[in-house]
């Protein structure tokens, strides 16, 4: 059985994500290469308040009526070395001062970005802020539109399975497009496409996404975002009915720091591991299959300066190999770790810089508490 490798907080071993599927995080559009899938996503949020959540929902006509205004098509101009390349993708109206929230894929390394409103006026823009962790950038144009409608940002926690919801964008530069949905699930995991670490509590959906959907808005039936379309699973780079997006809770976090700043400080652990699952547990005579096992440590990280333990020896049993000796980590500020990703949600919502985190393990039939303070998250 294959095992995933993860970092806690950041570094994400080779087999971590890829296992029978490719995430491909849908890259803008290339200019004149239409089969290439780019799909660049983030969740918007605006300054505003949010809608009352007991409005009633919106017709899918409504819906596209109320938002089609809001949702932009970002063209971009890359010159390197060798190649001219440039790409389509898309973004939403974030405030009344111009800020636009997209992917980071979209417009990272742009030496030109243009944003096209709904009536077909265009703006330059530029790069405010980026975060590659979670694939989020904000953009703003250099004047005033008249068509600054912001977009208003629903509670991504509230979120239930089947709850219907519709992505609009630029698939293959086709502007104000809109594919509608249902959400599949919450809480999966996904890899950024430049760095070591994964994005935790990205919301799964069946509504179509393609490339030029990424930056997009994920939409629930009040006309609220979400979510951001970021990325699809396929064996092929086409849309095959999984598509991702990074919560707007997440983006609630990341965007102020992003305009104020340009970029945002992400906690980390600095552990690699992995999932007990039931193959594990038997190896290890545990009597759940539940919990994340340290496999190393990262010098000088806060697991390190804590004192968590990595593996310290390899089980055979049978024809098969099982790390062992590593603490166990069986709950994050008193509340349930059945895998990896419960503790990188806990980060991602719950915590910052400088923030204190309990960790339950057990380490040699032992329980333990240990305490450890968190760092901003190298650039791995």
């Amino acid at each position: 059985m294959a095992k995933s490798g993860f970092v806690v907080g950041g570094i994400v071993g080779a087999t971590a994500i890829i296992l029978l599927f490719t995430f491909i995080l849908i890259p803008s559009q290339e200019i004149g290469t239409p089969d290439l899938i780019t799909s660049n996503g983030h969740d918007a949020t605006t300054l505003g308040d949010t809608l009352s959540s007991s409005k009633s929902n919106l017709t899918l006509i409504e819906l596209f009526e109320k938002s089609e205004e809001s949702v932009v098509k970002i063209k971009v101009e890359r010159i390197s070395s060798a190649t001219d390349t440039g790409g389509v993708g898309s973004g939403f109206v974030y405030d009344n001062l111009g800020h636009i929230i997209t992917n980071a894929h979209v417009v990272d390394g742009a030496n030109k970005t243009t944003v096209t409103f709904l009536d077909g006026s265009q703006y330059s823009a530029e790069i405010i802020g980026e975060d590659r962790f979670t694939d989020i950038a904000v953009i703003k144009v250099s004047e005033k539109p008249r068509l600054l409608h912001p977009l208003q940002m629903g509670d991504s926690s509230l979120l239930q399975v089947g709850e219907q919801v519709a992505a609009i964008g630029n698939p293959f530069g086709l502007s104000g497009s809109m594919t509608s949905g249902i959400v599949s699930q919450m809480g999966r995991l996904i890899a950024t496409p430049d760095t070591a670490f994964s994005i935790p509590d990205v919301i799964q959906t069946d509504a179509a996404i393609n490339p030029g959907n990424s930056g997009g808005p994920l939409l629930n039936m009040k006309g609220q975002v979400i979510g951001i379309n970021t990325a699809i699973q396929s064996l092929t780079g086409e849309f095959v009915g999984i598509g991702f997006a990074v919560p707007s809770n997440t983006v609630s976090k990341i965007v102020p720091a992003l305009i104020e700043d340009g970029k945002y400080n992400h906690p980390w652990i600095g552990i690699t591991g992995q999932d007990i699952d039931p193959d594990l547990a038997q190896a290890l005579q545990l009597k759940q299959a539940k919990g994340f096992m340290i496999i190393t440590v990262v010098d000088g990280s806060p697991a390190d300066k804590a004192g968590l333990k990595g593996r310290t020896i390899t089980l055979e049993v049978g024809d098969k190999k099982y790390p062992a000796g590593g603490d166990i980590i069986i709950s994050v500020d008193d509340k349930e770790v059945r895998k990896i990703s419960d503790i990188l949600i806990h980060l991602q919502r719950e915590k910052s810089v400088g923030d204190t985190m309990v960790l339950g393990v057990l380490r040699d039939g032992e329980f333990l508490h240990i305490t450890l303070e968190l760092v901003e998250r190298p650039d791995l």
